[in-house]
């Protein structure tokens, strides 16, 4: 487990899902200067940033080229590292065929798996939350195949016009299939909600933090813990801060103006 202590003033902060790139360039830009918009606005007290998965609706380093768009994303992160903000990203079902570009490039730290924390004394476990939980088995069979080094090796030998075109489609098919699934049906049957209180049974944390839902949530485990659900940035805008002593799922309104 990582410890860190959150001097005065300052913050941490989780957001995750903006699948950028999607769906079209024009309206991912517009979405991604949204975000730089938020990012310039926790500039001043943030202490570290999560990203917590889905960060780009597809993603895929070959040896010598990565895909177009999310210059201006990419050069906020830069800066954040450069100043000193340590930046945690965890990879999702959408970006999992991440290398070591952005380590390299940016500095960022990356996680593939969910990794305990406690800032302040309050434990936190965070991640994306892909394959967690029951069920869903189709989906764990496609990830350990799409993880396997085969896989990756055999799509690197895809010349990238055709590989990220390709697999650009099916990552918009996925993420509309699955945006009409993104609703509780009931508590008691929310998966990740089940995840949360079966780890709590023998490994107790104060917050859990996921993305994947596309839903934010703040959803008792036990009496002393908290599934908190990131949402997502498509329509919600919704973020977490916590200040080593309150946690809060916020909602960035920001600049109004769009373009």
């Amino acid at each position: 487990m990582s410890i860190e202590q959150i001097p005065e003033g300052k913050k941490i902060y989780f957001a995750s899902d903006f699948h950028l790139g999607a769906p079209t360039p024009e309206e991912s830009l517009i979405r991604e200067k949204k975000i730089i918009r938020w990012l310039d606005s926790i500039r001043h007290d943030v202490h570290a940033l999560f990203l917590v998965g889905d960060i780009f609706d597809f993603w895929f380093e070959y040896k010598h080229a990565i895909p177009k768009g999310c210059t201006r994303f990419l050069g906020k992160i830069a800066e954040f590292t450069d100043a000193g903000i340590p930046v945690y990203f965890f990879t999702g079902n959408h970006d999992m065929w991440m290398f070591d570009y952005l380590e390299k490039e940016l500095n960022v730290t990356i996680y593939r798996d969910p990794v305990e924390y406690s800032f302040n004394g309050t434990k936190f476990l965070i991640g994306h939350g892909d394959g967690l939980g029951p069920g869903d088995h189709l989906y764990k069979t496609l990830k350990k195949i799409f993880s396997s080094s085969i896989c990756q090796w055999l799509f690197a030998r895809l010349h990238p016009n055709l590989g990220i075109g390709v697999a650009r489609a099916w990552s918009l098919r996925s993420r509309a299939s699955h945006g009409a699934e993104d609703k509780i049906m009931n508590i008691d049957n929310e998966w990740l909600l089940q995840y949360c209180k079966e780890y709590q049974a023998t490994n107790p944390k104060d917050y859990y933090i996921f993305g994947h839902r596309h839903l934010p949530m703040n959803l008792e485990v036990d009496s002393a813990s908290r599934y908190i659900n990131l949402g997502e940035w498509i329509s919600d805008y919704t973020y977490v801060q916590f200040d080593g002593k309150t946690l809060d799922l916020l909602t960035f309104e920001g600049d109004k103006k769009e373009n």
